[in-house]
């Protein structure tokens, strides 16, 4: 097979004239950073999601509730102690959104407690100066973030059969429509506040940050 070029073209077997690639208009470089920026917007929104709830008290609640709820048929032990396993982790979720995070010379992790004279070690494994503890000072976002924390968590339970039933095993059809609507409606406005005022918290059961 042969190819021979003609008025800088490459020529294929059946006669098609191919442009040369130096000839073929090139996708810009600004267009380029635009679409790039969009995706990284996205997948930063999305990210900021995961920081509505600390795993490891989703992850608790998921494993434990269907062994206290006995599997959603409870008498008065087992409601109780649903009802204990839900408080608590809802406390946790609250109590989570003031904890945060900072990395000692050794990049080691150091969980503290955010107060209003600034980021108290709880560990006491590492010294701050307080100019840099004022800037881990709680905020008024904070107490929001706590808040649409413990609300997503709420729907999150209100998702759980196990609990459902615990609590109402004979639901009537407003109680059914009412929780088949209202987690949705939790964590629809809960996420869209959440992506449009995210957290810069990286406490306990949060994801960590690279810096």
């Amino acid at each position: 097979m042969e190819i021979k070029v003609e008025d800088e073209e490459f020529q294929i077997p059946n006669g098609q004239k191919v442009p040369l690639l130096q000839d073929m208009a090139m996708p810009r470089a600004e267009e380029k950073t635009l679409i790039q920026k969009a995706i990284s917007q996205t997948f930063q929104s999305t990210a900021h999601l995961a920081n509505l709830l600390p795993t490891g008290t989703v992850l608790a609640f998921q494993i434990l509730s269907p062994i206290f709820s006995n599997q959603g048929d409870c008498d008065p032990v087992s409601r109780f102690m649903t009802a204990a396993l839900v408080a608590l982790c809802g406390v946790s979720c609250f109590l989570a959104c003031f904890t945060d995070s900072i990395r000692d010379k050794d990049r080691n992790v150091c969980y503290g407690l955010a107060t209003f004279r600034g980021l108290w070690v709880i560990d006491g494994s590492a010294t701050i100066t307080p100019e840099l503890a004022a800037k881990y000072q709680l905020r008024f976002i904070d107490f929001m973030h706590a808040f649409m924390s413990i609300l997503v968590f709420a729907a999150i339970t209100l998702f759980d059969e196990n609990v459902v039933q615990c609590f109402y095993p004979t639901p009537s059809d407003e109680t059914k429509e009412l929780l088949a609507a209202l987690p949705v409606g939790i964590g629809v406005i809960c996420s869209m506040l959440f992506v449009v005022f995210p957290t810069q918290r990286h406490g306990i059961g949060f994801p960590l940050s690279a810096n």
